[in-house]
């Protein structure tokens, strides 16, 4: 993926949508954040546009290393962070739990965290065709992914309070088939399972192009879903009980 994001044409629209999705609700909630942690922004654009408000800015960016999250940024992470934004990486942890309790744990009294990433609907017309491509014998082709209703038990679960969970999509058309699959590509959007299908032989690859111009409009595209799931909540101090 770092090589592919050097062409001056790589696409980025899903990171480009997802940080200005971090500065509208920033914004919006008056957060004036000091000390940030950004994990998997790998535009800069997020860091780049707190440190010129001021703020102190450490990043992680496990998405350019093609590497698992748990290996280039490794929890626990340090604490004291009034916000942190984590995007387009957390659908790809083994430990979903767990990284958003450390990611809890970082958060000072006060901290917000936003975390954004694909989440399940995303795709629809890619799997479509790839179960057609794979007929009696599919594969799997795409990773688990979290919907709204699990992203909402998630952060209560994981201590975080006044949690927030939303989502919504980008629609994107493509031309063809090698197209949609080159932007995924580019954009650390693939298959990231340990035990990934088989890949497609020329048969296989000849029933997904069919299926993809089965499914193009009169201009010739096929519309693609990206849902996008966000999850925001607080960390604030635990009231002492009452005597």
């Amino acid at each position: 993926m770092a090589c592919l994001q050097q062409q001056p044409d790589a696409p980025r629209y899903i990171m480009d949508d997802m940080v200005d999705d971090v500065l509208d609700r920033l914004s919006f909630l008056r957060h004036e954040p000091k000390r940030a942690l950004i994990v998997g922004d790998w535009t800069g654009a997020l860091a780049r546009t707190l440190t010129a408000a001021g703020c102190s800015v450490e990043c992680r960016d496990p998405v350019l290393s093609d590497a698992p999250l748990d290996e280039v940024a490794p929890y626990p992470f340090a604490d004291g962070f009034d916000f942190i934004a984590s995007l387009g990486t957390l659908d790809t942890v083994n430990d979903l739990p767990g990284a958003l309790v450390h990611l809890r744990r970082a958060l000072a009294d006060g901290g917000l965290m936003i975390a954004s990433f694909m989440a399940a609907g995303s795709l629809p017309a890619l799997r479509a065709i790839m179960l057609e491509a794979d007929a009696d014998r599919p594969s799997p082709r795409i990773h688990p992914q979290v919907d709204v209703r699990a992203g909402g038990q998630l952060l209560q679960r994981c201590g975080f309070a006044d949690p927030v969970i939303d989502s919504h999509h980008l629609d994107v058309r493509f031309r063809s088939l090698e197209g949609l699959v080159a932007d995924l590509r580019a954009q650390g959007l693939g298959n990231c399972l340990a035990r990934t299908g088989a890949p497609l032989g020329k048969a296989e690859l000849a029933r997904a192009r069919i299926a993809f111009a089965a499914r193009a409009d009169a201009d010739g595209k096929v519309t693609e879903r990206f849902e996008i799931l966000t999850l925001s909540g607080w960390a604030k101090p635990l009231r002492p009980p009452k005597f």
